[in-house]
C-alpha cells in the first residue's frame, strides 16, 4: 500500500507505520478522548483549571492533561488536549460551555450573523494551543507519537448554525437547503481556518492529524458528498501543500458503506470506523485502500467482564492481518473504570 506519509523504519513509532501502510504483529493503540474526566488526575486539573475552556487555553495544564493517559497506560500515541469548536471562536463566534449541557454559541442562521464573523482565524486566538503543542512535544518520548485533530468543516458547521448540538442537525440541513450559497460561505471559512491550524499544529511538532466528523452519518449520499467529503479534501491538499508528508486520519462517524467513497473522494491516510460498522464489510472493502482504525463500543469498554476480551479479540480478528490502529468506535465514556482500560491493553498487547 503506497501512502504519502513517506518510508519509516524500526525506530519509527508503531504508529506511525501502521498510518503508513504496515500490518504489525501487535497494533498501535491509543482512545478517543483518551484525557479525560475518567482519569482521577484529570479532574484534579480540570478543577484548578475553573472551566474547560480555560484548561483548553492554558498550556501548562493542558499539556500536563494530554500527557496523564501517556504516563499512567503508555499508550501508543497522544492526542492534543482540546476541542473542536476553538476554530469557529478563533472566527470571532462567541463560544462557552454550559455546565453539564455542552458547548454552546451565539448561532450564525442568517448572511447578517455571518458578516459579523470573521473571515479568517485569528491566529493569536489559537497561539497557546500551539504553545501546548510544543510543551507535550518537548516531554514526549520520541517512540509515542504525538496527534492532533480539528473538526471536519460539516460537523462544525452544524454547531455554528444551531448554536448548541442537536439531534438530528436540524438546523444545518435546513439552511443549506433554504440557501445552500449562505451554507457554503459558512463552510468555506471553516476550510480556510481548519487549513491554517493544522499546518500549524503539524510546524509545532504534532506526528499526524485526525479530522473529526461526528455527524458525518446524519447526512444522504449526495450531500455527503458535498458537505463531507469535498470540504474535507480541501483540508487535506491544503495542508499536504505545506506539509507534503502529513499524515491525515479521518473519521466519518457513521458513513458507513459510504466510507469507501470517503477515502478515495479525501485522500486521507487513514479512517476511524465507528463501533456499528459491518467489520466484515470494513476489512474487505475499507482496509484494502488505506489503514483502519477502531472500533471497539465504548460501552462495552465501559462494562468489562469476559465480553470485553471477546470483542477486543473480534476486533483484532477482524483488522489484525492488515495496517490496523486499536481505538474506540468513538471516545471513552466519562464513568469507563481504569481498570477496564488496563485490561483492554492486557488484551491488545497479549
Amino acid at each position: 500500500m503506497d501512502s504519502p506519509a513517506g518510508k519509516t523504519t524500526s525506530e519509527t513509532p508503531a504508529f506511525l507505520r501502521a498510518l503508513a501502510g504496515e500490518t504489525l504483529k501487535v497494533p498501535p493503540v491509543w482512545l478517543m478522548r483518551q484525557a479525560g474526566r475518567y482519569l482521577p488526575e484529570y479532574r484534579e486539573v480540570r478543577a484548578k483549571a475553573g472551566s474547560f475552556l480555560a484548561l483548553c487555553y492554558n498550556p501548562e495544564l493542558a499539556a500536563e492533561v494530554t500527557l496523564q493517559p501517556i504516563r499512567r497506560f503508555g499508550f501508543d500515541a497522544a492526542i492534543l488536549f482540546s476541542d473542536i469548536l476553538v476554530v469557529p471562536q478563533a472566527l470571532g463566534q462567541k463560544l462557552w460551555f454550559a455546565e453539564g449541557e455542552g458547548p454552546r454559541l451565539e448561532p450564525v442562521a442568517d448572511a447578517a450573523r455571518l458578516s459579523e464573523i470573521d473571515s479568517e482565524a485569528n491566529a493569536g486566538k489559537l497561539d497557546s494551543i500551539i504553545e501546548t503543542i510544543l510543551r507535550v512535544r518537548a516531554s514526549l518520548d520520541r517512540g509515542t507519537a504525538f496527534i492532533g485533530f480539528c473538526g471536519a468543516p460539516w460537523t462544525v458547521a452544524t454547531y455554528m448554525v444551531a448554536g448548541r448540538g442537536t439531534p438530528d442537525q436540524g438546523p444545518a440541513k435546513t439552511l443549506f437547503h433554504a440557501d445552500p450559497a449562505l451554507f457554503e460561505a459558512i463552510i468555506d471559512r471553516i476550510v480556510a481556518a481548519s487549513i491554517t491550524y493544522l499546518n500549524a499544529q503539524i510546524a509545532a511538532g504534532v506526528d499526524a492529524v485526525q479530522i473529526f466528523d461526528s455527524w458525518a452519518g446524519a447526512l444522504g449520499p449526495e450531500d455527503f458528498r458535498r458537505w463531507c467529503i469535498a470540504p474535507t479534501r480541501r483540508i487535506v491538499e491544503g495542508v499536504r501543500a505545506v506539509h507534503p508528508q502529513a499524515r491525515i486520519i479521518g473519521f466519518p462517524r457513521g458513513a458507513g458503506r459510504l466510507i469507501p467513497d470517503y477515502v478515495k473522494g479525501t485522500g486521507v491516510d487513514a479512517v476511524g470506523l465507528e463501533s456499528d460498522i459491518d467489520r466484515e464489510f470494513a476489512r474487505e472493502v475499507i482496509q484494502p485502500l488505506v489503514p483502519v482504525q477502531g472500533n471497539l463500543d465504548p460501552l462495552t469498554l465501559r462494562a468489562g467482564g469476559p465480553e470485553l476480551e471477546e470483542q477486543v479479540e473480534a476486533v483484532m480478528g477482524a483488522f489484525g492481518s492488515g495496517p490496523f490502529v486499536f481505538n474506540l468506535g468513538h471516545g471513552i465514556l466519562p464513568d469507563t473504570p481504569i481498570a477496564h482500560v488496563e485490561r483492554l491493553l492486557k488484551a491488545v498487547r497479549g
